[in-house]
């Protein structure tokens, strides 16, 4: 959410959001603290148009009312991303829907677009104190989800702006001629001879890439045509604007969840070098390290803020089919089967629903300042509660900050816990 305090400027930041239960009700507390800035929505008639889920979704299939962008309104939100890996779960028809109810709510959204170039392009939202920009884009996303060009002769596809990128398997000499044996005994023809092996069963797989190596590990490398001219959009926004804002969803982890991998690293400070202020990723539903690079900030994951996965109307017959649930299931039944009761996903993962509203301040076009109010999203409630976000009590407040204390270390950030809240040194 973009803030007013006292006239000066105060973008506030928060994670993935998946709305479905309403907010205003019962938890205006954490709003009303951080005196979120409110606008009303606009009025007028929504009208309902059918919708077919795409043979591959995001996860979920996700979908919810139209009146829930109010709740949203309500809350302070006035710019963000449309960008993730469920922008294509029911098409282009469905992202379209999306893009005009959050459009005619007032909020100013990026990353999903009729071409690749409207996709891409930057969105600008005036504010009492400065002109803000924002860019967005995914690297996690079905490839149906992906926008595309047109030569002038077919029209292009729709669909979000993405950050592909390329992963590498590093194996030892012994792993690999393992792997090359296996291929062999399969029927798959692998080279007889040479350092790497490209295995593909399909012309649909994407593929997988393995080399020699001293040790394993995963190397990722973000597409240079995608980085190119992301780059190029940031650039021209950025002297544009007085702030400009990245935000790039992005699932895929390093050693574990929690570690950004390289791709989006070399993503995050690449946007900086092309004029982005701040860079925030979201997307694997927990929070990862904050980075202040050349005095610019870059959060690799800022968690979630709301996460209602839970509590969909209805879920077309492929996520039933991929669990072997019949006709006579619904949604509570795929909700049980998928997460084993509460026992196994995210229902059992305590870092889901702990995450943080951060507020940055700049002065002259300089970060000056930055708090981390953390909240928790309902762990261990029930599922028609959980994934509202209430600020954390003080003794998880204590431990999300010295999460993310230990997460940010590694690219140097001091993290100090004052009074309940976060407080990084900005150099």
């Amino acid at each position: 959410p973009l803030c007013v305090r006292r006239g000066r400027l105060e973008p506030g930041r928060s994670g993935k959001r998946l709305v479905n239960l309403r907010v205003q009700l019962v938890f205006r507390q954490v709003f009303e603290h951080l005196e979120l800035f409110r606008r009303e929505a606009p009025r007028g008639r929504v009208f309902q148009r059918p919708l077919f889920a795409q043979e591959q979704s995001g996860g979920t299939y996700m979908r919810a009312a139209p009146a829930m962008i109010k709740e949203l309104v309500w809350a302070g939100f006035d710019i963000g991303s449309l960008a993730n890996n469920h922008t294509g779960d029911y098409g282009a028809g469905g992202m379209r829907l999306t893009r005009r109810y959050v459009a005619e709510a007032g909020i100013i959204a990026a990353g999903s677009g009729d071409n690749l170039v409207e996709a891409r392009e930057a969105k600008f939202i005036e504010t009492g104190g400065a002109r803000i920009a924002i860019v967005a884009t995914a690297s996690r996303f079905p490839d149906h989800s992906r926008a595309g060009k047109s030569r002038g002769d077919i029209p292009a596809r729709p669909g979000l702006s993405p950050l592909r990128f390329n992963t590498t398997y590093v194996v030892t000499r012994d792993q690999l001629e393992t792997l090359r044996s296996m291929l062999d005994d399969l029927g798959l023809n692998p080279p007889e001879t040479g350092d790497r092996l490209f295995v593909r069963q399909s012309r649909y797989d994407r593929g997988n890439n393995y080399v020699v190596g001293d040790e394993p590990e995963v190397r990722t490398e973000a597409n240079s045509e995608d980085m190119k001219e992301i780059s190029a959009v940031v650039s021209s926004a950025s002297r544009l604007a007085d702030y400009t804002i990245v935000s790039i969803h992005a699932h895929k982890g390093g050693r574990d969840k929690f570690d950004p991998p390289q791709f989006l690293l070399d993503f995050a400070h690449g946007m900086i070098d092309a004029g982005a202020d701040v860079v925030i990723g979201h997307g694997p539903h927990v929070l990862r390290g904050i980075e202040i690079y050349k005095g610019k900030l870059i959060f690799y994951s800022i968690g979630n803020f709301m996460y209602q996965n839970e509590t969909l109307l209805r879920l077309p017959h492929e996520n039933y089919e991929r669990y072997g649930l019949g006709l006579d299931k619904h949604v509570a039944d795929f909700d049980e089967v998928r997460f084993d009761f509460g026992r196994k996903g995210a229902p059992a993962d305590p870092f889901n629903w702990e995450s943080i509203v951060a507020l940055p301040k700049w002065r002259d076009g300089k970060l000056v300042a930055l708090e981390l109010y953390p909240i928790s999203l309902g762990f261990g409630t029930s599922r028609t509660v959980y994934g509202r976000p209430m600020l954390a009590d003080e003794e998880l407040s204590e431990k999300i900050i010295g999460d993310l204390q230990r997460l940010s270390k590694p690219f140097g950030t001091v993290i100090k816990y004052r009074n309940g809240i976060g407080v990084v040194k900005i150099r």
